[in-house]
């Protein structure tokens, strides 16, 4: 697909080192008309850095509703926009999706390029199995967050989270007590900063680590699922008698 035909480029930058932008991500932002920002004063350092003097328009999760039927209009009469975030992939606990949503109902091409995601090095660098897992992204502050992480209390797929420093530690307890406190996991803050930390160990563990060691900055937290129980060799010999007699 030509990315001439694009109305919409969602543009992931740095979460951390500066170095993490792709070439394709400058040249991009380079030839977009428009660059929609999640705060125009954090992506103006890093367009600044990159040598990239474009029109930035603010889009954020307080005005995104207002907004898009505006920019859907635009993009009908050929304007090309380049959605960013703070850091990483936008729409990914940011705002994008009902932009996303919208420029496809309108019969128009959006296209998102690969880059940085916080949650991936994350679980890659956990040691917990990452062959399936399921993001649950912020659990909610106080309305239904019981309820989600009870829900959860089933999920054999490795899990994760993410979360603010200050409210880490309640969601370790949180989580200790409805998965048990051996349940094993993984913090890692400032991925790809100059002081990243990835600690592991049990739910326990890690309680115990952070109530002597407050910590700042952005944070992903991986859970291991619930174990899954294997069969003995006399279950699934009786399960094999009980499918013979039931096909005989």
């Amino acid at each position: 697909m030509s990315e001439l035909s694009v109305s919409l480029f969602l543009v992931p930058t740095p979460i951390g080192n500066l170095k993490d932008i792709t070439l394709r991500a400058i040249d991009t932002l380079k030839s977009v008309d428009v660059i929609l920002a999640e705060d125009t004063r954090t992506s103006g350092i890093l367009l600044k850095h990159l040598q990239i003097t474009k029109t930035l328009q603010s889009y954020h999760i307080f005005n995104e509703h207002k907004a898009v039927e505006k920019l859907v209009e635009r993009m009908k009469k050929g304007e090309v926009f380049a959605l960013i975030s703070d850091a990483g992939t936008p729409a990914i606990s940011d705002p994008g999706f009902l932009l996303v949503r919208e420029v496809i109902a309108a019969g128009l091409e959006v296209q998102c390029l690969p880059g940085p995601t916080a949650f991936v090095p994350a679980l890659v660098s956990s040691g917990l199995p990452n062959d399936r897992f399921v993001f649950e992204g912020f659990l909610p502050h106080k309305k239904g967050r019981k309820t989600r992480i009870d829900a959860l209390q089933e999920e054999t797929r490795t899990m994760i989270f993410y979360e603010s420093p200050h409210r880490l530690l309640k969601t370790l307890e949180q989580l200790a007590e409805a998965f048990g406190n051996d349940r094993q996991g993984s913090v890692s803050r400032e991925i790809s900063k100059l002081h990243e930390e990835n600690v592991r160990g049990s739910l326990s563990e890690l309680i115990k680590y952070y109530e002597s060691n407050p910590l700042k900055g952005e944070i992903v937290l991986v859970v291991a699922g619930k174990p899954e129980l294997k069969e003995t060799r006399e279950e699934k010999q009786e399960k094999k008698q009980a499918a013979w007699k039931k096909d005989k």
